[in-house]
C-alpha cells in the first residue's frame, strides 16, 4: 500500500485518551469488575506489570493503567505507533488524572517477539489482528481502517509462544467470543467472556 494511502487512513483514526468514549469509560466504567482487569488478575489490590504486546490505539492499556497497573505498550506498525505516541502526548499535556494514567504507560516501537524477553513482564496481553470476517458489515469502520494499516497478524501463534515463555504470572489472549481456540498453544486455564469478546487466560510460572 502506498504511504500516501496509509497516511490518509491514519488521519481518519482518533487516538484520544482525554475525551470521547475512552474518557467516559475512565469516569464511569465498571472498575476492576470489568472482564479485562479480571483476566489480568487485578483483584485484591494487585497492580501487575503488564505488557500489551499488540497495542493498537492503546485503549486496553489505558484501562489497565487507569486502575493502577503499570503498562508497557508495544506497537510495531510505524504509523500506529506514531498515532499512539501523539495521543499519549496530548493526554499527558492535558494534565489532571488522565495525565497520571498516561504516566503509568510506556510506549515502545518494535516487534513484541523481540522485545518481550527484555521486559520481564508479570502479565502479557495479546490481541491479534484477526482476518476479515465474512460479514464485513459487522466490522466497525475504525477496525477496518486499523486492519488496512497494520494487516493481519500472521505470526500470532509465535507471539503467543513467546509470551508464554516470558510472562511470570499469566498470558491473556483477547479473542472473538465465538472463534475457535488459537491452534498450537494448548488450552487456557480459564476464560472470561464479554458480549463479543472473550479473554483466554493462561496461568504460567
Amino acid at each position: 500500500m502506498p504511504r500516501t494511502d496509509i497516511t490518509a487512513k491514519t488521519n481518519k483514526l482518533i487516538c484520544d485518551f482525554a475525551g470521547g468514549a475512552v474518557k467516559h469509560r475512565f469516569r464511569f466504567g465498571g472498575g476492576r469488575g470489568q472482564a479485562l482487569p479480571k483476566a489480568v488478575g487485578m483483584k485484591g489490590g494487585i497492580n501487575p506489570f503488564v505488557v500489551d504486546a499488540t497495542a493498537g490505539l492503546g485503549r486496553d492499556a489505558f484501562l489497565l493503567a487507569s486502575l493502577g497497573a503499570t503498562v508497557t505498550l508495544i506497537e510495531r506498525s510505524p504509523e500506529m505507533h506514531q498515532l499512539l505516541a501523539s495521543g499519549m502526548e496530548r493526554a499527558r499535556k492535558s494534565g489532571g488524572d488522565v495525565a497520571d494514567v498516561i504516566n503509568r504507560m510506556t510506549l515502545l516501537h518494535g516487534d513484541a517477539k523481540d522485545l518481550l524477553s527484555t521486559l520481564s513482564p508479570e502479565v502479557v496481553l495479546v490481541d491479534p489482528m484477526h482476518p476479515t470476517r465474512k460479514k464485513s458489515a459487522l466490522v466497525k469502520n475504525e477496525m477496518r481502517l486499523i486492519r488496512e494499516i497494520v494487516g493481519t497478524d500472521e505470526d500470532s501463534v509465535e507471539l503467543m509462544a513467546k509470551a508464554l515463555a516470558t510472562a511470570s504470572k499469566r498470558v491473556v489472549l483477547k479473542w472473538p467470543l465465538r472463534a475457535d481456540p488459537m491452534e498450537g498453544i494448548g488450552s487456557p486455564s480459564h476464560q472470561i467472556t464479554g458480549k463479543s469478546t472473550r479473554f483466554d487466560v493462561f496461568m504460567v510460572g
